[in-house]
């Protein structure tokens, strides 16, 4: 079959305005580009993702804190939560116009060499794309082409063929109402952060997840405090299968496997994220994806298979990260314009944070996965409570395990739960990216006392070399 006639031809197409939208700087002036988008400019991580979750999850945060304040002598509770007031705040208020901005600067006249396109887009050929449907179908084409289309919500088939009403990340923040109870179905980071924001606001939470640990590829300590302590606080059933899943004359119905029936208002699918790589007619672009179907293949330098297409970001990373598709886009984007010095994808310690409570946070290797490469391992866990900080906010439940290497003094691994983990794995993330040894670390600067870092200067000084 023969590539349709095309009606306009770029330097650069570019699909995806999530970090791909960061492409067009200063030095692509004078290249002609389209950008193009299907939804809402800003991809994932600021319309139903990271930015506007952590704005929900700071609200909970402080919910929460009021409502445990006992044990700080404070008494007192939440008198009225405005689920109205808090979707505006970051919706209405912040996000959309952040949304909107984007769209409305590449449209306009700050760039004059970029078109906009807002419809899906397929492959036709190699290097070439349908957009659009009847009237407002176009094909066109590009000297290189940029896919990072992202990813979507993946849905288990029990639910997909239901028929039953279900949410996802991508719109249970907007719902009109707060539900008085929730059912959220996963097991990973999605599910553990609306737990705490929906728990912590007001409404009655249930998990279900089929296997029996909750993020049970967290260093094996971690997983198991965080599942203790989310087992105490929420309605859990994991090690279950869904047989079952309704609409009621009050909301939804799941039947599971160990014969529960679970009743609530709204139900939350939180199953993981899926990439959009089969959604784009790759092949006949000449463009290889993984055995999943879904995932885009790409090489060190973000060459897919076709030559002058790239990829990256959830499409083809094995990382589900918007830290990691900030940093890859800027390796695509200086191989576009350094065709002769490649840079490789930065993947080398690459770090995450959950927002749930307690946070969690991460770097580097396991115990397990670093035991089983063979090291020599040096292993301290810190709790929060031990350093006077700790005490301050009366932790009882975090800690720091850091690993590392015995002969090399190198950290291998951390693994943070409680308070600020997410700020506190940063020192540690230098660590790692400047290769120091960590015993310098310790002893080679000052710590602020009483600051909560001191937690990471003693057990930093607990590995024993």
């Amino acid at each position: 079959m023969s590539t349709p006639a095309v009606d306009k031809h770029y330097s650069l197409i570019i699909i995806g305005t999530g970090s791909g939208n960061s492409i067009p700087t200063p030095e692509f002036d004078d290249q002609s580009i389209a950008i193009i988008e299907e939804g809402i400019f800003g991809g994932t991580c600021l319309n139903v993702g990271c930015i506007p979750t952590k704005m929900y999850v700071h609200a909970a945060d402080v919910a929460f804190d009021i409502a445990e304040g006992q044990k700080l002598g404070i008494h007192g509770g939440v008198d009225r939560v405005d689920w109205q007031h808090i979707v505006d705040r970051v919706f209405r208020n912040r996000i959309d116009l952040i949304a909107k901005g984007g769209e409305d600067y590449r449209r306009g006249p700050e760039t004059p060499n970029i078109d906009v396109y807002d419809h899906h887009a397929v492959f036709v050929g190699p290097k070439t794309l349908k957009t659009g449907v009847g009237s407002e179908e176009k094909i066109i084409s590009g000297d290189a082409i940029v896919i990072a289309a992202g990813s979507r919500p993946q849905i288990l088939d029990v639910i997909a063929n239901s028929g039953v009403t279900y949410h996802t990340n991508e719109d249970i923040m907007r719902l009109e109402q707060q539900p008085e109870s929730l059912i959220i179905v996963g097991g990973g980071y999605i599910a553990l952060e609306f737990a705490h924001v929906f728990d912590a606001l007001g409404t009655k939470v249930s998990l279900v997840n089929r296997s029996e640990k909750l993020l049970r590829s967290l260093d094996h300590d971690v997983c198991t405090r965080l599942n203790d302590i989310v087992q105490q606080r929420y309605d859990t059933h994991t090690g279950v299968d869904i047989q079952s899943a309704e609409n009621t004359d009050h909301g939804v119905k799941l039947s599971l496997s160990d014969g529960t029936e679970l009743n609530a208002d709204a139900l939350l699918v939180a199953t993981g994220r899926i990439p959009n790589g089969d959604l784009l007619d790759a092949d006949k672009a000449g463009i290889e994806l993984a055995e999943d179907g879904r995932r885009i293949k790409v090489d060190e330098f973000g060459r897919t298979s076709a030559p002058g297409v790239w990829a990256f970001g959830d499409i083809s990373s094995p990382y589900l990260l918007k830290h990691v598709a900030n940093a890859e886009m800027r390796a695509v984007r200086h191989n576009l314009l350094h065709p002769d010095d490649l840079q490789p994808m930065p993947h080398k310690h690459v770090p995450a944070a959950i927002f749930t409570h307690p946070q969690v946070a991460y770097v580097g290797l396991t115990e397990q996965q670093a035991q089983d490469q063979g090291y020599e391992l040096t292993v301290k866990i810190q709790n929060y409570g031990d350093v006077a900080y700790g005490w301050a906010l009366e932790d009882t439940t975090g800690f720091v395990k850091l690993i590392a290497d015995k002969k090399t003094r190198k950290l291998l691994g951390a693994h943070l739960i409680g308070p600020q983990a997410s700020t506190l794995i940063q020192q540690l993330i230098t660590v790692m990216a400047f290769d120091l040894d960590v015993s310098e670390v310790a002893t080679q600067q000052y710590w602020i006392h009483p600051a909560l870092p001191e937690v990471i200067e003693n057990a930093l000084l607990g590995l024993e070399f």
